[in-house]
């Protein structure tokens, strides 16, 4: 019996640091922004992808980035845990502009090991424990969206190959693929609403402070789950708010940059202006409860949550619009029927 008591304290100890590692909406304003994004797809999106089946899917993927979160493989907390969040401030103080920022990865972090490097009286030496390496770095939120946009976009065009000359198996497991990407992707675009995810300031406010703002560590948990708790905000009142997706426009830029990495930008740079604005309604106690004084704070969230199921809908609906028929595998297939028959 006591080995058992033991066991069950064990595993509620244990759950309640999982629960606490958890960061962005958490699972609950994740699932929000899941369900309705799913809402703002055009009639004609694929009807497979709308099943209850595929939404509940897609709800429960929504958290999966986190849950890669509560491994202590740093290899894999480094490499997911940056794309969740990107501090704007700290590319401006490496002297890297988000008008010109590279929409690839491995050249953006050449130019700010540079960058950091160059202005090193900007970057103070960090503090506490470093296990999975990351603290150097402000995070690659921008880039995981751009490029989850453009896996989806290539199962889409090898499920229209498919669809053309495949196996019924092939195409259901392509849309299989398609739904898990959906679901997954559905957190970091998620990270982007929330305004604690854009700034060096995702932890109570650092450095100078005219205005006070509150420098508690836990304003992010708080507006991650704990006010969407509290005041009870659900998907269903969000879903008034939001319009149907409609696809980004993706004819080449002059600077040769991906349009969906720049509208992503621009995403972010939105959700920016809403740091201060957040902070200033903690200060005013608007964000302290379900109570009639934070009904500006809960109206703030909600909005906060549209944004996210809006421009996921919007990206959704881009790689599917925008996919052509992988040419090379339709043509395989093609060979692989014809020496059927």
């Amino acid at each position: 019996m006591k080995k058992h008591f033991f066991f069950l304290i064990s595993c509620f100890v244990l759950g309640l640091i999982s629960q606490s590692s958890l960061k962005a909406w958490n699972y609950a304003g994740h699932r929000m922004v899941a369900l309705t994004a799913l809402e703002t797809l055009p009639a004609d999106f694929p009807a497979w992808a709308k099943t209850p089946e595929a939404k509940e899917r897609i709800a429960f993927l929504s958290g999966e980035a986190d849950r890669w979160r509560n491994t202590h493989d740093y290899p894999l907390q480094q490499y997911n845990g940056l794309d969740h969040y990107i501090d704007l401030e700290d590319l401006s103080y490496a002297g890297i502009s988000l008008d010109t920022l590279t929409d690839f990865r491995y050249n953006f972090a050449t130019q700010y090991a540079a960058g950091r490097l160059a202005h090193a009286d900007k970057f103070p030496a960090q503090e506490g424990k470093n296990y999975d390496h990351t603290r150097e770095w402000p995070g690659m939120l921008p880039w995981a969206i751009a490029e989850y946009t453009a896996k989806i976009e290539s199962a889409f065009s090898y499920l229209k190959a498919l669809q053309e000359a495949g196996r019924p198996e092939e195409i259901a497991n392509a849309e299989a693929n398609i739904i898990y990407m959906m679901g997954v992707m559905t957190h970091y675009v998620g990270d982007g609403a929330q305004p604690l995810h854009v700034t060096v300031h995702h932890h109570g406010w650092v450095g100078e402070n005219p205005q006070g703002y509150t420098t508690e560590y836990s304003i992010h948990s708080w507006i991650d789950a704990g006010f969407i708790a509290k005041a009870g905000i659900t998907a269903t009142e969000l879903l008034p708010q939001v319009v149907e997706a409609k696809a980004l426009d993706l004819t080449p830029r002059s600077d040769h940059r991906d349009p969906v990495f720049v509208a992503t930008v621009q995403y972010l740079q939105g959700t920016y202006a809403f740091v201060e604005p957040l902070y200033k309604l903690q200060k005013e106690g608007k964000l302290k409860n379900a109570g009639p004084e934070s009904s500006e704070g809960r109206v703030f969230i909600k909005n906060q949550l549209v944004r996210g199921a809006e421009m996921l809908g919007t990206l959704w609906v881009t790689a599917w619009r925008h996919a052509k028929p992988d040419g090379y595998l339709r043509a395989e297939l093609l060979k692989r029927k014809s020496g059927e028959n």
